[in-house]
């Protein structure tokens, strides 16, 4: 398990009866979570002092029950700041566990002998741009959402990370670098997260056990002759890491190297266990 256990101003105090209890900075939240089916007496103190907690429909979807939630706070990792706010399904605009994530990618740039072009597809928020950029790299930051390209940005300016050492572009991941291998543009690294389930603004359908082996040719369509990693990241209960990762090795074979995959994780203060919190697979050059 990869687990993300360097946070400072984020910890998962406990996790119960299909939540989990948060401290992000000074803010205690409670979100619901399908991870936690398990059962338990909620013995923490700070589950009554919950700051924010996110209650479920039965219609679908839900809401957030503030109390001295503010619209918008930063937490801090390392010297990387990230403003947070409470967002539609439940989500903060940071997922505290892909930390794991940034400093095994940090470490693989800032070793490399050369600048690193990184292309981030499904970029969301822009977590693992901010990192990039900070360890070196230049970034490729594409979504399809203009709000969340926006907080992007944002939190980029508070990292310091200076504005010629990332490309925005709001788009359809997959046109993107369709249209990136035409025009010959080639990339050292890629990140990539993509949805579960989705539409196109034309209709179109997106069903990540379907698509994501074309995908994946695509994306790796783009990769230099000499790339450094692809990462993959899954939140959809039915991918395993080991079928992410044979996904990869099949796409990447002609390039040598190897794949580890494992499960995301982040540490419960109560029980000293790790809470899994999806699935990652990294490709990875034996020579850099």
């Amino acid at each position: 398990m990869f687990v993300a256990d360097r946070w400072r101003e984020y910890t998962l105090l406990d996790a119960a009866n299909g939540e989990r209890l948060e401290r992000w900075g000074k803010y205690l939240l409670v979100r619901p979570d399908p991870q936690v089916i398990w059962r338990g007496e909620k013995r923490r103190p700070e589950w009554e002092k919950a700051d924010g907690i996110y209650r479920r429909s039965r219609e679908g979807g839900g809401r957030w029950v503030k109390k001295d939630l503010p619209e918008e706070w930063t937490v801090s990792y390392g010297d990387l700041r990230f403003s947070l706010s409470p967002m539609g399904f439940k989500h903060t605009g940071l997922f505290p566990e892909q930390a794991a994530n940034w400093d095994w990618f940090s470490e693989r740039i800032r070793s490399c002998p050369r600048e690193v072009k990184l292309l981030n597809l499904f970029a969301y928020t822009g977590g693992a741009t901010v990192a990039a950029a900070k360890a070196g790299a230049f970034v490729c930051h594409v979504d399809a959402s203009k709000g969340m390209v926006a907080r992007a940005k944002q939190n980029a300016a508070l990292s310091g990370i200076p504005g010629d050492r990332v490309r925005y572009i709001v788009d359809d991941c997959a046109k993107f670098v369709a249209r990136e291998y035409r025009r010959g543009n080639r990339y050292d690294a890629i990140i990539l997260d993509p949805p579960s389930f989705g539409r196109g603004p034309n209709g179109e359908r997106w069903v990540i056990e379907e698509g994501l082996d074309e995908l994946l040719g695509l994306v790796c369509s783009v990769l230099s002759e000499r790339p450094l990693f692809v990462l993959l990241n899954s939140y959809t209960t039915g991918l395993s890491p080991a079928t992410n990762g044979y996904l990869l090795a099949r796409h990447l074979k002609r390039f040598g190297g190897h794949v580890e995959s494992g499960e995301l994780g982040l540490p419960v203060v109560e029980s000293g266990l790790a809470l899994p919190c999806g699935a990652s697979s990294r490709w990875v050059c034996d020579e850099i």
